[in-house]
């Protein structure tokens, strides 16, 4: 038992100074994406992630920590919150804890979380609840962690009710989209499906599916995104599948000035989300 700045923090084991140690093996061989699907189990690094996690009721497995990483004393007090969650204790050495982080400068709080898992059903609870039409985004074989994080962000941000993933190349629960969505990963709603399944479910719900296109004829801004809405976005080398373009309620384009032919992803996705909020007069 310590005080640290003030907060007393409960020491169960003794500090791991050895990188041979069990647990801290284990949690290294989580940035595999088949270790993570064989546990359940994933990396979040970082005290804003942790703390969003913690918030949003995720649970904790281990949460491994190094006070002389605190950025600032008094988040030993997360520790503690998280330790009453049944999560086991884990205090670094500093040279063992960087080895351990995937961050360039790790700010002393990882911890192994287990995957929370939702369904459709679990998304049209969610936009019941809020007496409104949803705003959901389809996001279809995004490959790239860092945009699926940033995706998820601007969803957050947006107000999205939710966001299915279609034939998924990424993991959500990789540890670069953890970091990317600056944790609001765990705020939001995120359903699997394969694309098939996701066009027969927003139709049987009555949802307009607005999909992205350069070759579309409407401007994005010039089309109604009120009502019952999926927006639609493709991978980062081919867009939208050919079924999805087909299904599709809506085609829109964002116009392009200059010689590049596509935007980013995550720029697209930003774009259209909040023309969805700018047309329904959404204000904080």
């Amino acid at each position: 038992m310590r005080i640290i700045g003030g907060a007393l923090l409960v020491s169960e084991r003794p500090v791991i100074v050895s990188l041979q140690n069990q647990s801290v093996k284990d949690a290294l061989k989580l940035k595999d994406r088949r270790k993570r699907e064989e546990t359940k189990t994933f990396l979040v690094e970082g005290y804003r992630e942790c703390l969003r996690a913690w918030e949003s009721s995720w649970k904790f497995e281990k949460l491994f920590f190094c006070p002389s990483l605190f950025l600032d004393v008094d988040k030993t007090i997360l520790v503690e919150s998280i330790k009453k969650t049944g999560a086991e204790l884990i205090e670094l050495a500093p040279h063992v804890f960087e080895k351990l982080s995937y961050r360039d400068r790790p700010d002393g709080f990882l911890g192994v979380a287990i995957e929370q898992k939702y369904s459709v059903e679990d998304l049209k609870k969610r936009w019941s609840k809020k007496e409104k039409e949803p705003v959901l985004l389809l996001a279809e074989a995004i490959e790239k962690p860092g945009n699926l994080g940033s995706i998820l962000r601007s969803a957050d941000a947006a107000g999205v009710d939710g966001i299915i993933l279609c034939d998924e190349r990424v993991d959500v629960f990789n540890p670069n989209v953890v970091r990317s969505s600056l944790g609001t990963l765990f705020s939001t709603l995120i359903v699997t499906l394969s694309i098939d399944a996701a066009l027969d479910w927003l139709k049987k719900e009555k949802i307009d599916l607005v999909a992205t296109s350069p070759d579309a004829k409407e401007l994005y801004t010039a089309t109604s995104l009120n009502g019952a809405i999926a927006i639609a976005m493709g991978s980062e080398k081919l867009g939208l599948s050919e079924r999805c373009l087909k299904q599709a309620d809506k085609t829109v384009y964002i116009p392009m000035l200059g010689r590049a032919d596509s935007l980013n992803v995550a720029a697209a996705a930003t774009l259209m989300l909040f023309e969805v909020v700018r047309q329904r007069g959404v204000s904080t």
